[in-house]
């Protein structure tokens, strides 16, 4: 039986999707609370060498390591160094940006993904993909000036958010360069080179607050998140993003980026906190019509 005129398949991709959003979410909560207990490369580093793991053990079992995939690996140093750029730089925001303010700045990433998807791949966006973009940047902004007009025109961000804003930057280039630069190699092996070659430059260019991390007097809730991240924002997430890819346009999984500062309000929640000012909710519902226009299908009229 279809499911809102869906096929079982794309339903599957739906709830898929959902899952993801709300793993992502909960690491913008969680790394608030730790972002000023250790220092931001130290615990990307972290993050990143167990994360190679991981993905170095699902790349095994699905027998895709091969010889093959080590040609060109600067490919694997460009997206490494984008990533780890984007969580460096994530990190360093949360230790004065807001969860939610964040998150919504995070929404912003689709918008970034689409003029870089032009510029090295051609990409044409749809009109109404583009309305959509336009309608939840407009919302993201509205967030992340705290719902406050006369911020919004004094230009007056935060510090927290303008640092991540710059980490945005560096994944929504990450997006298309995965697809100019993968030579057929699988998302699994592609993911693990990629970490692998994260992991040696923060190892070099993070090599001193590494080492002057106090790694065993470390708080439980800063390896709580180590272990999220690794576990749920990786390799969960990953499994999820990939079920999704494979039943869902890309159009349509991009958009549930936009559910992400709504899930950060019920994390917040359920870590007691209070929700954010009305004026600020009302960009989070921009940001729901514009991933309500993105999951419309666009052969069905009315």
């Amino acid at each position: 039986m279809a499911w809102f005129g869906l096929s079982p398949d794309e339903a599957r991709g739906h709830l898929a999707m959902l899952g993801f959003s709300a793993l992502v979410a909960g690491s913008f909560s969680l790394g608030t609370i730790v972002a000023n207990d250790i220092d931001p490369q130290a615990i990307t580093a972290a993050r990143f060498v167990l994360a190679t793991v991981v993905m170095g053990f699902v790349a095994a079992m699905q027998r895709d390591l091969k010889p093959s995939h080590l040609r060109r690996p600067w490919r694997y140093f460009i997206l490494g160094g984008l990533f780890t750029l984007y969580f460096v730089l994530m990190f360093e925001g949360l230790k004065t940006a807001t969860p939610v303010s964040a998150a919504a700045v995070f929404t912003l990433m689709p918008l970034m993904s689409a003029v870089f998807g032009w510029v090295l791949l051609r990409q044409v966006t749809t009109p109404r993909m583009a309305t959509a973009l336009a309608i939840a940047g407009g919302g993201a902004l509205w967030v992340i000036f705290r719902g406050d007009l006369a911020a919004l025109t004094a230009l007056d961000i935060g510090r927290g958010e303008m640092i991540y804003f710059i980490g945005c930057i560096a994944h929504a280039l990450y997006t298309p360069m995965v697809r100019k630069l993968n030579a057929g190699e699988g998302a699994a092996v592609f993911t693990f080179g990629m970490l692998v070659a994260g992991s040696i430059l923060l190892g070099v260019i993070g090599f001193d607050e590494i080492r002057a991390t106090d790694w065993m007097a470390l708080a439980p809730m800063v390896w709580i998140t180590i272990g999220y991240l690794t576990i749920f924002s990786t390799a969960s997430s990953f499994f999820l993003l990939q079920y999704a890819t494979l039943r869902l346009p890309s159009a349509k999984v991009m958009a549930y980026s936009y559910l992400t500062p709504g899930w950060v309000m019920l994390w917040e929640i359920g870590f007691g906190n209070a929700l954010p000012p009305v004026p600020m909710l009302l960009g989070l519902v921009a940001t729901v019509v514009a991933l309500a226009m993105l999951l419309r299908n666009e052969d069905r009229v009315g």
